[in-house]
């Protein structure tokens, strides 16, 4: 598979002429070359992760491409249809094979709702957690897209979950909110977690790839 990195959270995935869209929002730039698109997955209802503008384009593009979210983005997404997933299911979308885990975003404050995420595992190799620290449960993380920066990040929290996750390559995602110095400093610290496992970490920039 190839997976590249779009503008803060959103991901592309290639495997034999199919395509996968994982969170395109308000950050991300318009995302072209959707000829072989099989499927989008948003992970929740936070416009950095969807905007109807995007699945507006993504579906005038790839008409009747499925699209799976937790029941957040199904309430948030009007007039749009949304497959529905939680936390255990499977979904099988052209090449690739999609399991849903986790099914919390993580607390940003006391005084702001929790609300529904799910993290999510493409051809048991490539996960990304959405905004969470949700362990894939007994599975053996190939690629890991792990959060650099968030209202709800910590660093310390973030090298924890590569620490647990122990992936064999990772790569930062989630990173809009930082800045150049910021970027640089957390990629360094999740560097640091992912060879404690005998991993490799990449830096990539929106548009970047990595064959996995």
């Amino acid at each position: 598979m190839r997976v590249t990195k779009f503008e803060h959270a959103a991901l592309r995935i290639d495997e034999g002429g199919d395509t996968l869209l994982i969170d395109p929002g308000s950050f991300t730039s318009p995302i072209d070359d959707l000829s072989g698109l099989v499927a989008v997955v948003i992970t929740h209802e936070h416009p950095d992760h969807w905007t109807p503008e995007h699945l507006d384009r993504i579906l005038r593009a790839a008409p009747g491409t499925p699209i799976y979210a937790p029941s957040g983005v199904a309430g948030a997404a009007e007039g749009h249809e949304i497959t529905v997933v939680s936390p255990g299911d499977t979904v099988q979308a052209g090449a690739f094979t999609l399991r849903f885990f986790g099914g919390l975003h993580a607390v940003i404050h006391s005084s702001i709702p929790v609300i529904e995420n799910v993290g999510v595992l493409v051809n048991d190799e490539f996960y990304y957690p959405g905004d969470s620290y949700a362990l894939p449960d007994e599975v053996e993380v190939g690629t890991l897209a792990a959060p650099l920066g968030a209202p709800w990040l910590k660093i310390g929290d973030a090298m924890d979950y590569v620490l647990a996750v122990k992936p064999r390559r990772s790569f930062g995602t989630h990173d809009m909110t930082l800045s150049i110095a910021g970027k640089t400093m957390h990629r360094q610290r999740l560097q640091w977690a992912t060879e404690q496992n005998g991993g490799e970490f990449f830096v990539l920039e929106p548009g970047e790839s990595l064959d996995v």
